[in-house]
């Protein structure tokens, strides 16, 4: 079950990923050639967070399914819509060819690999966390958690093989060799596929069913019995999703910016690589030390370590040092990391059984739009406004923002998933007022 769930988001957020690594390093001059570099990139970007609008409403869907219907036939479905989107990109003329419709067609491909990813994550930590033994939830809901790292690796290797193999040359890999990283999706899905088809329905969704009907609106019960939950939950998320993707986006674009460090495409992609191992390493550490000293002290602490160290990274990389730029992206992924780790267990302890797959969901995917969708979109125009030590500002402030909607949030380590009854009456309280999810 564990295997299922990593090979499962690791597919996912390869096929999401790929599309970050492409927006950086290629959709500028593939579909928006007739906007210069810097506007290129903005409006490049602009298209990368049309996913994380997308994410909310991938959420409500599969959610609602996923809490009615059962989880594993959901994320089967996740994975279809999904692995269909990237392919098409992969297949998708440029602007020199069918003009203004290119960059179109392209929004409408990228929310839907939104909408996918949207009910993809919280369906595969359910799958992990609702089979865990109770005292080992943090180290079984680390594997879903560890598909991001191993995308990003993974997606940085397709791209920086598919380079060398072209000779590494702007020409040709412009015109056909970033197309091979989406085309290579079709392997992945498949695999993925036969992994999750292979798998039963979680027990406790199973006890649920048997104990009480489903329920018939998941989002309307979310919303009027954990309201307050779901919004500190996604403010806790934020951090989380600001530190991922200014590392593993905005940062590809910088590094390789002649403004910036001027980093060789292979060099910024081998960093990349490195990045997603550091990534794994801590969220492994964090998610197995979490049954121990609990999701919330690790995610606080990270978010203390991020506040401080947003006003560093920046100062750090203007010197436009190689090795002072791999430090930077690699303290900054390893943050994400030990936070993101106790994540996997956190969201799903935090709502009950009748709408845990669209609370976690909501919850993670409304941290997407803040965290994950506004760093990369705006980092580019406050750094041309400003100077980029005000990206270091914005880093810092969401990373305030999560320290205390994560210090709001009670201690969800001890608790019975087939008995839990939100409430935050007594944060850090393990113990609360439960009854049968």
């Amino acid at each position: 079950m564990a295997v299922a769930s990593c090979v499962g988001t690791t597919v996912e957020f390869y096929d999401f990923f790929v599309y970050g690594t492409a927006a950086a390093l290629v959709f500028p001059r593939v579909f928006f050639p007739a906007l210069g570099s810097t506007a290129g990139t903005v409006a490049s970007f602009a298209t990368f967070a049309v996913a994380f609008t997308a994410r909310p409403l991938g959420a409500v869907s599969f959610g609602h399914y996923g809490d009615r219907i059962g989880r594993k036939r959901t994320l089967v479905s996740t994975l279809l819509l999904m692995g269909v989107s990237t392919v098409l990109i992969g297949l998708l003329p440029g602007a020199a060819t069918i003009g203004v419709a290119a960059p179109l067609l392209l929004v409408v491909l990228r929310f839907a690999q939104g909408f996918a990813v949207g009910g993809e994550w919280a369906g595969a930590t359910l799958l992990t966390a609702e089979y865990a033994p109770p005292q080992q939830r943090g180290r079984y809901a680390m594997f879903p958690q560890l598909g991001p790292a191993i995308a990003v690796a993974l997606s940085s290797t397709t791209f920086l093989v598919t380079g060398l193999t072209l000779g590494n040359t702007n020409q040709s890999f412009l015109a056909y060799g970033w197309r091979v990283p989406f085309l290579v999706s079709i392997v992945l899905v498949g695999a993925g596929l036969y992994v999750r088809l292979r798998i039963e329905e979680t027990p406790v969704f199973r006890v649920a069913q048997r104990q009480q009907p489903t329920t018939h609106t998941p989002l309307r019960e979310a919303f009027t019995q954990a309201p307050r939950e779901i919004v500190l939950a996604a403010g806790t998320m934020t951090v989380m999703f600001a530190l991922f993707y200014t590392g593993t986006t905005y940062l590809i674009s910088y590094g390789t910016s002649p403004t910036g460090p001027a980093l060789s495409r292979t060099l910024m992609l081998s960093l990349e690589i490195v990045a997603g191992a550091v990534t794994a390493l801590s969220t492994i550490t964090s998610a197995i030390s979490s049954d121990w000293f609990g999701r919330r002290t690790l995610i606080l602490a990270s978010c203390a370590g991020a506040a401080v160290w947003s006003l560093l990274l920046f100062p750090l990389l203007d010197t436009r040092s190689p090795v002072a730029f791999g430090i930077g992206l690699i303290v900054t992924v390893g943050l994400q990391g030990f936070a993101y780790g106790p994540a996997g267990a956190l969201l799903p302890e935090t709502f009950p059984t009748r709408y845990r797959y669209t609370g976690a969901g909501m919850s993670y995917n409304l941290a997407g739009i803040v965290g994950g969708a506004m760093p990369p979109l705006v980092s580019a125009p406050l750094a041309a406004s400003f100077g980029s030590f005000a990206i270091g500002i914005l880093l810092c402030a969401l990373s305030l923002l999560s320290l205390v909607c994560a210090a709001a949030l009670p201690e969800t380590k001890d608790r019975e998933l087939r008995q839990i009854q939100p409430s935050l009456a007594t944060p850090g309280d393990p113990h609360q007022a439960y009854t049968p999810g």
